[in-house]
């Protein structure tokens, strides 16, 4: 399988993309966990299909000092109980964020106040963005029919 289009050296997908990144990278710098991020990250890829961010998101994770255990549950957070509460209120607003058609309108008004009893405003506002941004590149993966299996860690740093 290869990519339709090389989007990192097409001049107007590379011009794009480096401000989809740039958003990435700064989610880094807030108070919101690695953790959560690469959990949220894995959850939103798996929904989506998206083998690429799969293959990278795992092995990023796993580079981190994520288990194989958690990583391997995460498709079925709701009945594994290796995650904490505040992981699954997040794991769970990357699902309605995800599956906006599904959940009639987004995230639930429910969902929103589980996760505002785990995290502040800062770091609600870079679940938010995250779950954002990782749909961004899912969907730039899916249609590219991006082929997986080769990320490194450290690859796009």
């Amino acid at each position: 399988m290869e990519a339709r289009l090389n989007l990192m050296s097409n001049p107007v997908a590379g011009k794009a993309l480096k401000h989809i990144v740039a958003a990435g990278k700064a989610l880094g710098e807030s108070t919101l966990s690695d953790t959560t991020r690469h959990l949220v990250m894995l959850r939103a890829s798996q929904i989506n299909g998206c083998a690429g961010c799969i293959d990278m998101h795992t092995k990023d994770a796993e580079h981190a000092g994520e288990t194989s255990v958690r990583l391997n549950l995460v498709a079925a957070w709701r009945e594994a109980t290796v995650f904490t509460e505040a992981e699954r209120a997040a794991l769970e607003v990357a699902e309605e964020g995800t599956r906006i058609a599904d959940a009639a309108g987004g995230v639930s008004d429910q969902v929103w106040a589980n996760a505002a009893k785990h995290y502040d405003e800062d770091q609600l506002a870079a679940l938010l963005i995250q779950v954002a941004v990782i749909n961004a590149f899912n969907r730039l993966n899916v249609i590219n029919q991006q082929p997986a299996g080769s990320y490194q860690v450290g690859q796009f740093d």
